[in-house]
């Protein structure tokens, strides 16, 4: 008959495959433990070839799947043993890998809290900051509105001086003048008190011409007085000036009040008026004590003079100059006497 499927049939020991196909041929197939030998019967049908090729191809997939079975199981009982050798060869790491790991991350955990509390006191400091920012950006606006009234002020100011400056230049310049000739009056007084402390400070010292350096110093004295008598008539010049310049000044359509710059420039003369009367009384001091200079500063000279003159003849009387003949004496002493000169100029 004609069969559309195929019949298995197995055995513990010995298998027998009886596979019956549509030509009705029969195939008997012995399998044993080792090998499967598979015994063919002459057959003319084609598809019996298709079904050994497909049972080759089956037993070879069979004994794949049993070899990676039994490798697989060996791979099992070796990794039993190793994971058990690994697990205690790896855990004190471990141990030491997670204390460690413990230990950095409390001092983590620290290091983030201290972290924690610079940041929150970095962040009052610039609240501070950005505070007292606040406070001077206000100030300084405040301080340049002020400054622009200020300028705005002094601009004014500038112009209403140009304006009074046209009127009063001629008030300004015996001002000028003024004070000139007071620091000259001062200047004067500081060189005589210059020259007073010289003269304390006086020593005697070697000069050879002394009678030249008394009259010079003389003239020297002379001229100051005449400078200083020049200096009282210049004062007194402008003085009458600036009184003549005042008066007419004095606007005479305004009787009752006089502008400010003029009643400033009065007392500003009534003030150099006393300080030239002081002057002028501390010039007559000075002269004084100027004149006793004078004949201080002439007894110091002639002093000087003979402890030169004793030092001199000494130097000539002394034992190592007496095997020397009167001119080289003579020479010498000139020679002496030049050197003093160049030493101590007039």
């Amino acid at each position: 008959g004609k069969f559309s499927n195929i019949f298995w049939w197995k055995q513990r020991n010995v298998k027998n495959m009886i596979g019956v196909t549509n030509h009705i041929c029969v195939v008997r197939v012995r399998v044993f433990k080792p090998r499967a030998v598979l015994v063919l019967r002459p057959c003319a049908s084609v598809t019996v070839r298709f079904l050994l090729q497909r049972l080759i191809s089956e037993r070879d997939t069979l004994r794949e799947t049993n070899d990676e079975l039994r490798c697989a199981q060996v791979q099992q009982k070796c990794l039993s043993g190793a994971v058990g050798s690994l697990a205690s060869e790896i855990m004190p790491e471990l141990k030491e890998t997670v204390v460690r790991l413990q230990s950095e991350n409390k001092m983590l955990c620290v290091q983030e809290e201290t972290y924690r509390q610079k940041v929150a006191e970095v962040q009052a400091e610039l609240e501070e900051a950005q505070r007292s920012k606040n406070t001077l950006e206000t100030q300084n606006r405040l301080n340049e509105q002020q400054v622009s009234e200020l300028r705005s002020q002094v601009e004014e100011l500038q112009k209403a001086l140009q304006e009074q400056d046209s009127k009063n230049e001629d008030s300004s310049l015996l001002k000028k003048k003024l004070e000139e000739h007071l620091e000259k009056l001062h200047e004067a007084h500081s060189d005589l008190q210059k020259k007073r402390e010289v003269i304390d400070d006086l020593e005697p010292k070697v000069d050879g011409n002394m009678a030249k350096k008394i009259d010079e110093l003389q003239e020297i004295l002379r001229k100051k007085d005449e400078d200083m008598k020049q200096m009282e008539d210049r004062y007194k010049r402008y003085m009458e000036k600036a009184r003549t310049v005042i008066k007419t000044l004095d606007p005479k359509q305004q009787p009752v009040t006089g502008t400010p710059d003029i009643q400033a420039l009065k007392n500003q003369l009534t003030e150099k008026e006393k300080k030239i009367q002081h002057l002028e009384h501390d010039y007559e001091k000075s002269k004084a004590r100027h004149d006793q200079e004078e004949k201080l500063i002439i007894t110091a000279w002639y002093n000087m003079g003979m402890a030169l003159h004793q030092k001199v003849s000494g130097d000539r009387l002394a034992p190592s100059n007496q095997a020397m003949s009167f001119l080289a004496q003579q020479r010498q002493s000139t020679n002496a006497r030049r050197g003093l000169t160049r030493h101590h100029p007039r």
